[in-house]
């Protein structure tokens, strides 16, 4: 480096830290601006500025004159606020509200585990939008934006005790909205007591009524996202019938009559808000979500009357907590209708006939997974003499299976309308209905589709373990690999012993009951199409499936040691030679008179 270069360098170092010093404020400007920013803060939050200096106080008085202009809003001072919460705590949920909107912030179930092992919350934070809609000295108010004001503090409420914390939204000293929480020592209950003082003078005479705005985002509680979403959309009361959106689309709907109450329901879990007077104009809609952990968004704009003459007064009350049929039941106002218990006559048996059943085995406090298998145990005893009618119509077809052939071989296959009216004939003689082994199973199918209803959403089976089965409410995963057909990446050991069954029970009819053709087959098909669907069905769906396959299989076998073919054929060549004068049956008589009528046919088209 030579000299010339050296002498520039200094010069340049020379004239930056130069530039620093000259440039650099003064003590006095930077505490000016540190108490101008602070008096901006102070004011953005609603506090008082601080009133050490002069230059203090022209800062704050800048910040607020910035403003004046929301400050002169109705409301306006409420825009601003520090958010305080309050814990509501019994011995079943711990509810926190937020002084901002005078909202339940937070659910969390006490006892109660997400899929991953997490404590159990309804819904946190802004997932939960709650707050009063109304034109206030010509603006717009959305109390769910707004700071109310309390001096309760936590309250933890056991036993037979019940405790209140109050909100206040000031427009005034004597002009304010005021809401009170309660909470009993025991439930899943918050009551809450809406009270508007003074605000009808802020609301134009023509406004009848206030609107409630709750909307609310659900997140993922259980392992499977998928069925957790088609379990999951929005109920309703109205005009004292339950009702409800769709569960497999985007849906949303105006309801016309007075509305008792509304749920957000989750597959195991609902938020459910009833208003004592009903709510009217109701507007109602649930959005899919289609990944991440969210399972749906509910929103709920329902209207409260309102007269603009006095105070007015609502009484309103949350339910956070299971779907489990005996507590929504305890709770009254039809609660327990959100859960999906099937339809038809498959809904009456579950709730006249399986929930008393398995009420009354739970009472025993044993394993669910005994609970289960006693069930069974007890559907099959009560349908024992149906199974044992249906196999006896199978013996008697199977050992007429040689003369069924010999018909078929004197009569030609050609002709089947004749094969069927001489196989109608012999039937008649030996005394045999061919339908006879079909009706019985056909009487078990509403049981069998009931319980397809009833294990998916029994709350009781949630978290709870058996054999190999660690949460029988979700499928078991044997092994698990890259999604192939859609979301299909695991395989449920509990579904593959379902099948095996099945399949083993499929085999063993056909060899009793000598089946032949389609109908062979198609017993073996049906199994393995229902592995595919069912595999992602809870474990103890499956679990119940195969105790009924086995028990199925084992009370053939006990009735197949008590069955003689050879009497059942000495039977029957007793009743051909000796016909009974039996009346036709009107099923029997159409059946002819069919059969007839399409052997004219035939004979006609052959001319």
């Amino acid at each position: 480096m030579d000299r010339n270069t050296l002498i520039g360098l200094v010069l340049m170092f020379a004239i930056i830290t130069g530039s620093f010093y000259l440039m650099k404020p003064s003590e006095s400007e930077i505490k000016q601006e540190q108490a101008r920013q602070e008096a901006k803060a102070k004011a953005t939050k609603g506090l008082p500025a601080s009133n050490d200096s002069t230059a203090n106080a022209k800062t704050a008085q800048t910040a607020a004159i910035a403003d004046s202009a929301e400050l002169k809003k109705p409301f306006g001072a409420s825009k601003f606020g520090t958010e305080k919460i309050i814990t509501l705590e019994n011995d079943a949920i711990i509810a926190k509200i937020s002084t901002k909107g005078g909202k339940v912030r937070s659910v969390e179930l006490k006892g109660e585990k997400n899929f991953n092992g997490k404590p159990l919350m309804l819904f946190d934070g802004e997932d939960n939008k709650f707050g009063f809609l109304f034109n206030a000295a010509g603006q717009n108010v959305s109390t769910n934006d707004l700071f109310f004001t309390t001096e309760s503090s936590d309250i933890q409420v056991s036993g037979e005790g019940k405790q209140s914390v109050k909100f206040k939204l000031n427009y005034s000293a004597d002009q304010y909205i005021e809401y009170v929480y309660s909470i009993a020592g025991k439930g899943y209950n918050v009551a809450l007591d809406v009270n508007t003082k003074g605000i009808q003078n802020l609301i134009p005479q023509s406004q009848k009524t206030l609107t409630l705005n709750w909307s609310t985002v659900l997140r993922q509680k259980e392992q499977n996202i998928e069925s957790e979403r088609q379990k999951s959309t929005l109920y309703y009361q109205e005009d004292n019938k339950v009702d409800h959106l769709s569960e497999s689309k985007d849906d949303d709907e105006a309801l016309e009559k007075k509305v008792q109450w509304i749920a957000f329901k989750q597959h195991y879990f609902s938020n459910i808000l009833n208003a004592k007077d009903g709510f009217v104009n109701a507007k109602i809609d649930v959005k899919h979500a289609t990944e991440g952990d969210v399972v749906k968004f509910y929103n709920t704009n329902a209207e409260l009357a309102f007269d603009n003459h006095k105070d007015n007064n609502y009484s309103l009350n949350f339910f956070f907590g299971p779907n489990q049929y005996n507590v929504l039941k305890a709770e009254g106002n039809d609660y327990q209708s959100i859960i999906n218990m099937g339809w038809g006559p498959m809904r009456w048996i579950n709730q006249w006939i399986t929930v008393p059943a398995f009420n009354f085995l739970d009472g025993f406090h044993m394993s669910y997974g005994i609970v289960i298998l006693l069930l069974t145990l007890l559907l099959k005893l009560v349908l024992s003499p149906m199974t044992y009618k249906s196999y006896v119509s199978m013996a008697k077809m199977r050992v007429l299976k040689p003369q069924l052939d010999e018909i078929k071989a004197k009569v030609g296959e050609d002709n089947q309308m004749l094969m069927q009216q001489e196989q109608m004939k012999l039937y008649k003689q030996v005394g045999v209905n061919p339908l006879g082994g079909c009706l019985p199973l056909v009487l078990q199918m509403p049981f069998t589709i009931a319980f397809f209803y009833f294990f998916p959403n029994l709350f009781e089976l949630r978290g709870q373990s058996f054999l190999f089965m660690k949460d029988m409410s979700t499928y078991d995963t044997l092994f698990t690999f890259a999604p192939i057909f859609g979301s299909f990446n695991h395989i449920s050991l509990m579904c593959i012993l379902m099948t095996l069954t099945t399949l083993l029970t499929t085999w063993y009819n056909n060899a009793t009951s000598g089946a032949t053709g389609q109908m062979k087959y198609m017993g073996y098909i049906m199994p393995l199409i229902f592995f595919f669907v069912l595999n992602s069905f809870p474990a103890g769906l499956n679990y119940y499936y195969f105790l009924s396959a086995l028990f199925t299989f084992l009370t053939q076998l006990v009735i197949r040691s008590m069955v003689n073919d050879d009497k059942i054929l000495a039977k029957l060549e007793e009743n051909k030679k000796n016909p009974k004068a039996e009346k036709k049956s009107s099923f029997q008589a159409k059946m002819e008179e069919m059969m007839r009528a399409q052997q004219q046919a035939q004979q006609n088209k052959n001319k």
